[in-house]
This record gives C-alpha cells, sequence and structure tokens, in this order.
C-alpha cells in the first residue's frame, strides 16, 4: 500500500510561482512511476507530467512545457512539481499519483488528495 500526501498549493498572481511537493508513505514508492494530474471545476482530470522510477524519463502535457519541472527524490520520498509563470487555466486541484508510466490516468493505482492551485488574473 502506498499512501499520499500532497502539499504546497495556495492562491498566486498570473506570472507566479508554487511548488507542489508530494510525500508517498508505507510500501516504497521507488517502484513506480510518479506523476501529476490537474482537475478543474467541470473538467476531467487531466495529465500534467509524470517522472519514471528512476527519473531517467520524464514527459509533460504540453500546455505546461517550458514552465513546469516535475523531480523525485528516491532518498528522501518525495516527488515535487515546480510551477512557473504560472496562468489562470492553471487553476485546478493536483493530484499525486503513483502507478505505470503512462499518461492515461488509469495506469495510476495510488492517488493522494488532492491540492488547490489558484491562479488570480
Amino acid at each position: 500500500q502506498v499512501q499520499l500526501r500532497e502539499s504546497g498549493g495556495g492562491l498566486v498572481n498570473t506570472g507566479g510561482s508554487l511548488r507542489l511537493s508530494c510525500s508517498p508513505s508505507g510500501r516504497t514508492f521507488n517502484y513506480y512511476t510518479m506523476a501529476w494530474f490537474r482537475q478543474a471545476p467541470g473538467k476531467e482530470r487531466e495529465f500534467v507530467a509524470m517522472i519514471s522510477p528512476n527519473g531517467g524519463n520524464i514527459v509533460y502535457t504540453d500546455s505546461v512545457k517550458g514552465r513546469f519541472t516535475i523531480s523525485r527524490d528516491n532518498a528522501e520520498n518525495t516527488v515535487d512539481l515546480q510551477m512557473n509563470s504560472l496562468k489562470p487555466e492553471d487553476t485546478a486541484n493536483y493530484y499525486c499519483a503513483a502507478g505505470t508510466y503512462t499518461r492515461d490516468r488509469s495506469g495510476y493505482k495510488y492517488w493522494g488528495q488532492g491540492t488547490q492551485v489558484t491562479v488570480s488574473s
């Protein structure tokens, strides 16, 4: 069993930055691909970024390329999402997930409770 806890969300102005953190606990998460998804009100949960177990492979959705950076520290059991140049359309509840190497949310077995990110215009 893997339990995930997100932190770092909040309210920020357009162009600002936030750093989200995910702290897995329980069974070691080193074997899992870790990902961030987000869900805005009235919309489906969408893929944001993922990082392979050893950190060697990273994928971003097009809308965040060049602005967001995903990273992981297997020794410290953390997965971070650095978000720069934030836009109002980035406003959503952000979820950390652990699973297989895919953009499809069905490939992720473990999910956190989410952390709200709000970007004001």
